[in-house]
């Protein structure tokens, strides 16, 4: 049976055959009448047709399973606080509510990690399906969930399983939310109920989403059609130490005892790995026959539905924690902004799980963010201590070049069997697919899965003991999280911690993925640690894909926790980490990666800090949110002083190069100078380098006549050049504008005659051989882009009007049809920020100006009061179209403003506008 309406307040989920059936023809009545009417009725259709899914927030209901009453109690914003008197209890509401607000949502997240998306959408996602399957996320969750799970976190999953499929009993899809009732038209699709391991393998998910540097691997492979490989070293140059700090600057590795200590140690180790070797032609470059078979992965790897919302390229996110020396309360305050692609709703659920009395049979007063479809909060707080993440970027994947034989591989001389499974893959309105997976012992073949990837380039260049390429070399892949693991631990061991010494212990069962962790507590210390499961490697670096018949390239194992980089209590008094480089390579015996973010954004948080903390200068929590704020432009104010000397002839041009004068440098949503300085940024970019880059990287469709190259193949020929079309995404192209690209101008800035400056001419302009010519087309390219975007006038430019965001349902809102889009979509916005700032609104240089990720959202943890702290989510609680909390965070995120975040049992009291009784 379902639940029971105890009380008549809110939406009673009960509904009678014949209403369902009423509501099904309405749907669809009104469903056709709006394809007629076009976008202005669709959204009607929309509001008539959901108010019905819409969560019940007050009054009773019955849940069969529950031990004891649990109250539900929601603030303004819809956000949840649940209260109840054992874990088991706690953790099944927590399922019933977020299935409640997001079911859609976890439903489509569960069909991607499980590689069943063709069940709900249809034959188009039958490819990613393939891949998703080869990948085997599944799989693996499963062997997690029965083999190294322990069984209090197993009674936690089915707890919280139990509370998702409360809630669904007796619904259809149009009970759960528009999609379905869209999806009603196309298929027969129905949703089922959900499991344990549906909740492990969204793990698999973060881990993809945030696996290191497998993009630059790639992309280092194919830019060898084009460059050699001092050319690729160019756009790849070292970490400047000296200039941006890394996260750990008190600690060394002690090789006497093996571990890693903070202080100064004697005898520490003085070498590192080589970290650019992949063994092909040793370090110097990748198969140059590789291009094809690589690029085909990316197109693979960039239609991957994104997880968490990104897709490998640009992520970074910021945290810092400063010390109560340095506050105002005198207690800690800590801050986090994780930077992930926009999306509708929100990857984030703001709750809090709060026993009655905390005790063994119920252990948890924790609040902060979570996953739909996951139990347990990921960042946030409990009563004693905070924590917050950014991802640390460790290299945790590895492509291996595989050679075929038969039915198997070559291994160290002898040919080994595939391990092999097959796979259905049943497609939305009838048929299916069956595929072959096979795996080496390096891992499963994405080659399989792309006709790109079968066969390797004519050319490949490998050392004189590779065997023979025959049909040419497969693709298989290396990475942590196709192991077992113990995530799904650490979040409760994290929920539950009460001092660094919990927390630490908690952060070595946090496997994949790897995320710098930052942490603060009540008794006024702050930490910084390194988790995850981190490969140690034999010959090769892992930056290019290495020969896997060779034993000597494979993985020797893992660092030891206890070798892990960490810090407490450092003397400065607060620590940053904000993708940077974790420690410094002279500290430390094993290479983490070689592609850290550069450290723009962790020197400008450091730079604030130090500024604010000078002669005793005090941090408040209002200070920590205008940090998040600032979005200073690091490559401005390095290139604007050369830009300004540069002798421009046109009146025009002339006219908005004088809006660099004066600017100082902020991105703010309504700055022309930063519309100007930003497009400017961009011609540079295109005319020094994106020119020069491969197909491969370049945007989809952006044509350029080129030398000709073997791995290219021409369409026209002009003059002994071939026309070559760009191959990618305008969000993913390269070059993408990050920090890397600020340290690669830096770098030749003062050669002022360097090649990379020359740019040939067009039809209306000359070629250009050094840094001033370049500069000066950049400035004028830039002139006459702006003019065709915003108008001649530059007094109505703006850094907003070309930087916008605009949130998409994730589904049905970037392929479904136009109403439905109307219904589920919102935006844009003008948004200031920028590529590299502390308030990281992303754009891709080498696509456009328009917002690829954003701080996905923001929060500031104060550990004297938790009741004084503050967050906000991108969009809002819910995920039903028409909710009043579908986006009711959206405009003040849009601001920087922070709502009150309050967890004392008091506090919440105050702040409930609806409470809803989960009774026994």
């Amino acid at each position: 049976m379902p639940p029971n309406t105890t009380a008549s307040s809110g939406h009673k989920p009960g509904k009678s055959g014949r209403k369902k059936g009423r509501r099904a023809r309405l749907v669809l009545i009104v469903l056709v009448l709006a394809i007629v009417g076009g976008a202005a009725f669709g959204a009607f259709w929309g509001v008539s047709t959901v108010r019905a899914s819409f969560p019940q927030t007050k009054g009773s209901l019955t849940l069969e399973g529950l031990s004891g009453p649990v109250d539900v109690k929601r603030d303004g914003y819809g956000i949840p606080q649940i209260y109840a008197s054992s874990d088991e209890d706690l953790f099944m509401a927590q399922g019933y509510v977020q299935a409640q607000d997001r079911f859609y949502e976890m439903d489509v997240r569960r069909h991607m990690t499980s590689g069943r998306l063709s069940e709900m959408f249809g034959e188009s996602q039958v490819k990613n399906d393939a891949f998703l399957r080869t990948l085997g996320w599944d799989r693996v969750a499963k062997k997690e969930y029965e083999t190294t799970l322990s069984a209090e976190t197993k009674k936690y999953l089915q707890a919280y399983a139990k509370g998702v499929n409360a809630y669904l009993k007796g619904k259809d899809g149009e009970d759960i939310s528009l999609e379905y009732a869209a999806l009603g038209f196309s298929n027969d699709y129905a949703p089922t109920e959900w499991t344990p391991v549906d909740s492990v393998a969204w793990l698999k998910a973060m881990a993809w989403d945030l696996r290191g540097n497998m993009q630059d691997e790639i992309d280092r492979s194919l830019m060898t059609s084009r460059l050699g490989p001092k050319q690729i070293a160019d756009l790849y140059p070292q970490y400047p130490y000296d200039r941006n700090k890394p996260i750990v600057q008190d600690g060394q590795y002690d090789s006497v005892t093996g571990k890693y200590r903070q202080g100064s140690v004697t005898g520490a180790a003085a070498g590192t790995q080589d970290a650019a070797g992949s063994g092909l032609t040793g370090g110097a470059e990748a198969p140059s026959g590789l291009e094809s078979q690589l690029s085909g992965l990316y197109d693979v790897l960039d239609d991957v539905p994104e997880a968490v919302g990104v897709n490998g390229n640009g992520i970074g996110s910021n945290s810092w924690v400063v010390g109560g020396e340095h506050t105002i309360s005198g207690k800690p305050l800590l801050a986090n902004d994780p930077h992930l692609s926009p999306s509708l709703p929100s990857v984030w659920y703001q709750m809090g799980l709060h026993c009655r009395s905390v005790s063994a049979k119920c252990q948890y007063d924790v609040s902060g963010y979570t996953f739909s479809g996951m139990p347990g909060v990921i960042i946030g707080h409990n009563e004693k201590i905070a924590w917050g993440m950014t991802n640390s970027g460790a290299d945790v994947t590895d492509l291996y070049l595989e050679k075929l034989t038969g039915d198997g591989y070559e291994y160290n001389d002898k040919v080994l069997p595939f391990t092999t499974r097959k796979e259905r893959i049943d497609i939305a309105g009838g048929g299916s697919k069956t595929i072959v997976v096979r795996e080496t012992n390096n891992g499963p073949l994405l080659s399989d899965r792309n006709d790109e990837l079968v066969k390797v380039g004519r050319k490949a260049t490998v050392d004189s003991a590779a065997p023979d390429r025959g049909d040419g070399y497969a693709i298989a892949l290396r990475w942590t999280a196709l192991d077992p693991g113990n995530s799904m631990d650490a979040v409760f061991a994290m929920d539950r911690a009460r001092d660094w010494r919990d927390f630490r212990k908690a952060a070595t069962l946090f496997d994949v993925p790897s995320q710098n962790l930052i942490y603060a507590d009540t008794e006024n210390n702050i930490g910084y640690q390194l988790p995850g499961r981190i490969p140690t490697r034999g010959k090769g670096g892992g930056s290019l894909p290495s020969p896997g018949w060779d034993s000597k390239y494979r993985w020797t194992g893992y660092i030891d926790q206890a070798e892990l980089p960490y810090e407490y209590n450092p003397d400065r008094g607060y620590i940053v980490t904000a993708n940077q480089a974790v420690v410094d390579k002279d500290k430390y015996p094993y290479t983490l990666t070689t592609d850290w973010g550069y450290g723009t954004r962790s020197q400008r948080i450091a730079d604030l800090l130090e500024s604010k903390t000078k002669n005793g200068g005090k941090v408040s929590t209002d200070d920590m949110r205008q940090m998040q704020l600032d979005n200073s432009s690091e490559i401005a104010k390095l290139l604007v002083p050369q830009l300004l000397k540069i002798d421009v002839a046109d009146k025009d041009v002339r006219e908005a190069q004088k809006l660099l004068e004066g600017w100082n440098y902020t991105q703010d949503a309504d700055s022309a100078a930063a519309a100007y300085f930003n497009a400017t940024w961009r011609n540079i970019l295109k005319l020094g380098f994106g020119n020069k880059l491969p197909k491969e990287l370049r945007v989809k469709g952006q044509c350029l006549y080129v030398e000709p190259s073997d791995s290219t193949g021409p369409v026209d020929v002009d003059d002994d050049k071939v026309r070559e079309c760009g191959q990618r995404d305008a969000d993913s192209a390269q070059p993408d504008g990050g920090d890397r690209w600020f340290e690669v101008v830096r770098s030749i800035l003062g050669d002022e005659d360097n090649a990379w400056w020359s740019a040939p001419g067009t039809r209306t302009d000359d070629a250009v051989d050094t840094r001033d010519e370049l500069f000066a087309r950049a400035l004028e390219d830039a002139r006459w882009e702006l003019t065709a975007k915003l108008g001649k006038d530059i007094d109505t430019w703006s850094w907003g009007r070309l930087h916008r965001l605009y949130l998409k349902n994730q589904t049905l809102g970037t392929a479904g049809p136009g109403f439905l889009k109307y219904a589920l979509n919102r935006g844009p916005y003008n948004m200031g920020g920028g590529e590299a700032a502390v308030n990281a609104t992303g754009w891709n240089a080498a696509g456009g100006y328009s917002v690829v990720w954003v701080p996905s959202m923001r929060m500031v943890v104060n550990l004297d009061d938790f009741d004084k702290s503050q967050w906000i989510n991108l969009t809002g609680a819910s995920g039903h179209a028409y909710s009043a909390h579908y986006i009711d965070q959206t405009s003040k995120w849009v601001k920087g403003e922070l709502l009150p975040w309050v967890s004392s049992e008091r506090a919440v009291g105050k702040a409930t506008s609806d409470t809803l009784v989960l009774k026994p």
